[in-house]
């Protein structure tokens, strides 16, 4: 039987794109600013010294008199901040949190946020304790007596978790296990077979990074609810204690992208990388070598960046689903932010806080645009930051998730 005229269509399709996505990488490398591919090392080698130095770059009396508003109102919000969520949730429950946090190495993205939900719990009075991607499960059960686990619904977590030893600790001593809430949709294995294990093994709750309406929305979250399982919210934000404004620098990079290449970053950033000198890092480029993450670098890169660059994932664009870490990492650290449209932008932030472009045409635009109006981008950027720190900390999520969970266990 030959192939329907749909089939068809879909394969060619298919080749488009991916012929389309291998252009747009070959040009992007061919074309890259020679600045930018020349100068990374130098960039990465000045933040790192910089850091060593954080003392002079970041107390009261250098943030106080710098130049930059966005410095001075970042370490004013900082302050505020911090002394409002500082030991909030001290005694207000008995709950012991351990977090499973992969390598770097392994993944950047789940080290970040995982590692981030951990300090930030920590910071607002939460027992927490790391359990490392090679430690072993049981002797860290029986020293630090956690009362919830919080890992991934992947095998790459789950099969590093000693499923005998959790069952042993839970004859003996309440725990709750929660993993995240995944679709099979976005690469994951069949939802059924996840959910039949989870009901063998125990786990007792859900959690999201995405939104709660989009959570509520989706049908394919119903299999979670009709199994009468908890899904609780933990959006991301911006972990305040590594990402803030820093002074001394000038913003002599036309842009910052700290990301791991993506093939949808190619039609958005091809023109701006081949006409403009700025700087790259992450994972796949081309250009990097021997990447190694660290977050406490990263405010000292978009210390010097004239905009901060942003693109997303087809579904953040395609459901008003979640921004990434990186929009609230930006806002924070007082970088004017451009990015694609991920609809969920539009509720976050107010319109003028950031530069949403709906096209690349588009998003090269309004770079050019920023470009020859830094005040327009630092009065954008000088909102966003107010926002950030007002309602998108991770101190703000953290908060949130445990009274969230004490709710569902009421």
């Amino acid at each position: 039987m030959n192939p329907s005229n749909n089939t068809l269509a879909a394969r060619w399709q298919r080749r488009k794109l991916k012929f389309r996505n291998s252009w747009d990488k070959l040009e992007f490398n061919l074309f890259l600013h020679p600045q930018t591919r020349r100068g990374h090392d130098a960039v990465l080698e000045g933040a790192e010294r910089a850091l060593a130095q954080s003392a002079q770059h970041e107390s009261a009396a250098a943030c106080g008199a710098s130049p930059d508003p966005l410095v001075r109102q970042g370490w004013q919000l900082k302050q505020q901040v911090e002394t409002q969520f500082r030991n909030c949730y001290a005694g207000q429950g008995r709950e012991r949190m351990l977090i499973q946090v992969p390598d770097p190495a392994y993944s950047p993205a789940g080290y970040s946020l995982f590692t981030n939900l951990a300090e930030s719990l920590q910071f607002i009075g939460v027992p927490t304790r790391i359990l490392e991607w090679h430690e072993a499960v049981a002797p860290v059960l029986q020293s630090f007596a956690p009362t919830v686990l919080l890992s991934s619904d992947h095998h790459s977590y789950l099969e590093r978790l000693d499923w005998d030893a959790l069952a042993t600790y839970r004859s003996r001593t309440p725990l709750r296990i929660g993993l995240t809430a995944s679709l099979e949709v976005y690469g994951n294995t069949p939802l059924g077979q996840r959910l039949t294990w989870a009901r063998a093994h125990g786990v007792d709750f859900f959690y999201t990074f995405r939104d709660a309406g989009y959570v509520r929305a989706r049908a394919d979250y119903q299999p979670f609810f009709d199994g009468a399982w908890p899904i609780l919210n933990l959006p991301f934000g911006a972990n305040i204690l590594h990402y803030y404004p820093v002074a001394g620098f000038a913003r002599d990079l036309d842009y910052v992208l700290l990301a791991t290449r993506k093939s949808e970053h190619m039609p958005y950033m091809k023109r701006i990388a081949r006409a403009h000198a700025g700087f790259i890092d992450g994972p796949g480029w081309r250009h990097v070598q021997n990447f190694r993450f660290k977050r406490a670098r990263d405010r000292y890169l978009y210390a010097r960046a004239r905009v901060g660059l942003n693109v997303h994932l087809p579904e953040q664009l395609e459901w008003a689903c979640e921004v990434n870490e990186r929009t609230y990492q930006l806002a924070a650290c007082g970088v004017p932010q451009l990015l694609d449209h991920p609809l969920l932008i539009d509720t976050l932030y107010s319109r003028d806080a950031v530069f949403v472009a709906d096209s690349p045409a588009h998003y090269s635009r309004l770079f050019e645009e920023l470009m020859h109006a830094p005040e327009r981008a630092q009065s954008a950027a000088l909102l966003a930051q107010r926002e950030t720190f007002a309602r998108h900390t991770t101190f703000h999520r953290a908060l949130a998730f445990m009274q969230e969970l004490d709710l569902a266990a009421a």
